[in-house]
């Protein structure tokens, strides 16, 4: 089934020239079966990108899924005009006394920061206060990862010396775990960061559970709450393109950025990125969807 969107949203377009199909039709009509309901903190700065992405992940499933997109209320949106935000996307308040399947919370950069500092870090801990009561299985994603971690059972967070940057193998740790279900024992995801949350950190806390990592990039996904919370460093659902946009954007401000790890073909900018990533990635959210997000034994607090 397709991921329900309004017909003007400009993701659409986008995707269905990819021959992904979405669709602007009532729920009644998608289906017999329940339909999904997800919510989207999108906290990136590019959110019509971020939006093309998790659509085009989320897509593969055949499920029927509704989406709300929510920003942070406080927050002015400095690479999203304010017409797409208040056309597309809804605040806390307005969507508080609702309750949903799943929740994505989206990385953000601002990794330099700490948790405090950030302008709606106050909202932010409402909503994770709110999430065990109103939300079955979350994704917190990157920064969101570090966040939920850092809130919700104290994990610190790790700044790197040089950025996590480039496309990276990963292991599954434990191989009968539904969310990796039909994963070969060696996958690759994009990572783009400054921080990290360490393993021997992550070791000391008993809720936590660390279910796959790489040798180079780190850990990758920890689960706690028995699949109601997943806390996934890196990006699965990029495009093949987005590290080489933030490769060539941070050239032409001069900053110090290298080339990405494992992504170019022969390792050389001139070439175009080897994608390796999207088959595990498209997995990976499908896996999530069946197995936790549409669990019937995975109930709300």
């Amino acid at each position: 089934m397709p991921v329900k969107v309004p017909s003007s949203f400009p993701a659409a377009a986008a995707l269905q020239r990819e021959n992904i199909s979405l669709t602007d039709a009532p729920s009644e009509f998608l289906s017999a079966t329940k339909t999904v309901r997800l919510l989207v903190l999108n906290l990136m700065p590019l959110k019509i990108d971020t939006e093309i992405n998790l659509l085009r992940v989320l897509s593969y499933s055949p499920l029927s899924i509704e989406i709300d997109w929510i920003v942070p209320q406080g927050h002015i949106s400095k690479n999203t005009s304010a017409e797409h935000i208040e056309k597309f996307y809804k605040h806390f308040p307005n969507v508080k006394s609702s309750h949903y399947d799943g929740m994505i919370i989206t990385g953000a950069p601002i990794e330099h920061l700490p948790f405090e500092e950030v302008d709606y870090w106050s909202e932010l801990t409402e909503i994770f206060d709110w999430i065990p009561t109103h939300v079955t299985s979350t994704l917190y994603l990157c920064w969101g990862a570090v966040a939920g971690l850092y809130y919700y059972y104290g994990v610190p967070k790790s700044m790197l010396r040089q950025k996590c940057f480039g496309v990276f193998p990963h292991e599954v740790l434990d191989p009968t775990h539904k969310l990796f279900r039909g994963f070969d024992s060696i996958f690759y995801v994009p990572q783009s960061r400054h921080c990290e949350v360490r393993r021997e950190d992550v070791e000391q806390v008993r809720d936590l559970t660390i279910l796959s990592a790489s040798h180079e990039s780190g850990l990758h996904a920890i689960e706690a709450r028995n699949g109601a919370q997943f806390f996934v460093m890196g990006h699965s659902e990029y495009a093949p393109d987005t590290l080489d946009a933030e490769y060539r954007r941070d050239l032409s401000r001069n900053l110090p950025i290298a080339i990405p790890c494992h992504y170019y073909r022969d390792d050389n900018p001139d070439n175009p990125p080897t994608v390796r990533w999207r088959a595990h990635g498209n997995l990976f959210f499908t896996n999530w969807l069946h197995a936790f997000v549409c669990n019937p034994n995975l109930a709300v607090e």
